[in-house]
């Protein structure tokens, strides 16, 4: 039996469903969530970006199941059997549905996107004698029994995957329709129900996006059986494969970041705006101080006397995998504790309004405590802030880490990260002939996710802000017209 390891950041991820649950199970009891969700429900963007974003997160997840496989058995020279023995090599739910394509295959070196031969030339030996060509890969287009019929190969794969992505997107229609069978009297009426919207949810959009998806999955997963759908790097590494596994490492930086500067934010933003006075010369000192060192140079001060401490206890990790990934985990804190003065700004200045407001001013008459009045009037009025802020820089915090990695002060090499495929991309783009496929597929991965992200982001700004929220405007239009 595999043995099952629990990496930092794997137990980030899963707290951090199990918080998303918990927080959709308080979203149920309130009704004021539910109207600002259910706003964020019915912008067709908004939605799409959901269903983009869901996508990336399972990806994630399927990432952070890891084990360690079990080695075979060795019996001992006694006859008996050795005790067991896993390899430290640690795999992933993801990894081992990759294996079934030629996504986890290495080759020697570079080769194009949909190739049989290497990019780069090397000297054979045919017939005795030395010959520069281009070798044959070592797995991908084994299948072929002459390279001419390539093709018409990836063609028929091509329309397989098609159609494959065609069947499960009507699949999904036809269980759409379904759903909305119980309120509708017929078939046809069920179906127009969600394709037409008629409940609000933009459901017809949303299908479309999973449809884009689905088939463009069903196309690489069809092309990935035999072939290298975007080439692989100079070590040999699929593209698409090292893009899918910087899914994880991009998603745990931008949350595991975010959230790592919430308390000092929030503890310093709502003491500075209620108390005033010295602790908010003091917390205004701390901050504006912080801000005044440049960003660049104060994280990797902090990387490098991690790393230091990482090479000076080796004994702390079993396997590469782990001691890459305590890397990643205070890189994220490192980020979080460093960024939060921007947030502990805007929670201030809201908390410097919220004090003077009559509610406040009455729990303070009738002598409730600081604390009580911080966590109960102040924080919950401040969250919707919160909110924003945290899905805003979960962008700019997945670019911030490719600028890291590209500097060199970033995640460990042996990290997948978009970062470090846009550094080796940068020596490659200057190759003639040129390396183009590398950076491709970092940037149609990292444009995705962050657009996506932005997207969302809009959608709860205005859902959440009360001072943007668009379903205002629409009630006093109604009254001003029923008047």
């Amino acid at each position: 039996m595999p043995k099952f390891v629990f990496l930092w950041t794997d137990l980030f991820v899963f707290g951090l469903v199990l918080a998303v649950l918990f927080y959709a199970l308080r979203v149920r009891r309130s009704t004021s969530l539910q109207s600002a969700w259910k706003s964020v429900a019915r912008t067709p963007s908004a939605m799409c970006a959901a269903v983009v974003l869901a996508g990336f997160v399972t990806v994630g997840v399927l990432d952070s199941v890891h084990y360690r496989p079990l080695l075979p058995s060795v019996s001992t020279a006694q006859g008996m059997a050795a005790a067991p023995v896993h390899s430290p090599v640690l795999r992933s739910a993801l990894d081992d549905l990759l294996s079934l394509t030629q996504l986890a295959k290495r080759e020697n070196t570079y080769s194009a996107p949909l190739a049989v031969r290497q990019f780069t030339k090397e000297t054979e030996l045919i017939n005795g004698q030395p010959v520069r060509d281009y070798p044959r890969l070592k797995h991908a287009g084994l299948h072929l029994q002459a390279e001419s019929d390539r093709a018409a190969d990836i063609f028929q794969r091509l329309l397989r995957g098609v159609l494959i992505g065609l069947a499960a997107s009507l699949a999904t229609a036809l269980v759409l329709t379904l759903l909305h069978r119980r309120a509708a009297a017929s078939f046809a009426r069920a179906w127009q129900a969600w394709w037409c919207s008629e409940s609000g949810v933009p459901w017809r959009a949303m299908w479309l996006t999973f449809s884009v998806g689905v088939l463009l999955a069903a196309v690489a997963l069809t092309l990935g059986g035999n072939y290298h759908v975007l080439g692989t790097d100079r070590t040999g590494n699929d593209v698409l494969w090292q893009c899918l596994k910087s899914v994880r490492t991009a998603l745990v930086i931008g949350t595991l970041t975010t959230i790592a500067m919430l308390p000092p934010a929030l503890s310093f933003g709502i003491a500075a705006g209620y108390f005033k006075g010295r602790v908010d010369d003091v917390i205004q000192y701390i901050y504006t101080t912080l801000t005044s060192i440049p960003g660049v140079l104060l994280i990797a001060a902090c990387v490098l006397m991690m790393q230091v401490y990482i090479d000076n206890n080796p004994d702390m990790f079993d396997t590469v995998a782990a001691r890459a990934d305590l890397r990643l985990f205070l890189l994220c804190l490192i980020l979080g504790l460093t960024g939060w003065a921007g947030l502990c700004r805007l929670l201030r200045a809201e908390t410097l309004k919220l004090r003077e407001l009559d509610y406040v001013q009455a729990a303070r008459a009738f002598g409730v405590g600081h604390w009580r009045i911080m966590r109960r009037h102040l924080l919950p009025n401040l969250m919707h802030i919160v909110l924003i802020t945290m899905v805003l820089q979960f962008s700019g915090l997945v670019l911030y880490e490719a600028i890291l990695s590209y500097l060199g002060i970033g995640v460990d090499p042996s990290t997948p990260s978009y970062g470090t495929m846009i550094d080796m991309a940068r020596l490659e783009m200057s190759r003639d002939p040129m390396i183009w496929w590398n950076l491709l597929g970092a940037f149609m991965f990292l444009l995705a996710l962050v657009l996506s992200a932005n997207i969302f982001a809009d959608a709860i700004q205005d859902a959440f802000d009360p001072r943007t929220r668009r379903f205002r405007p629409r009630l006093l239009a109604i009254k001003d017209a029923a008047s």
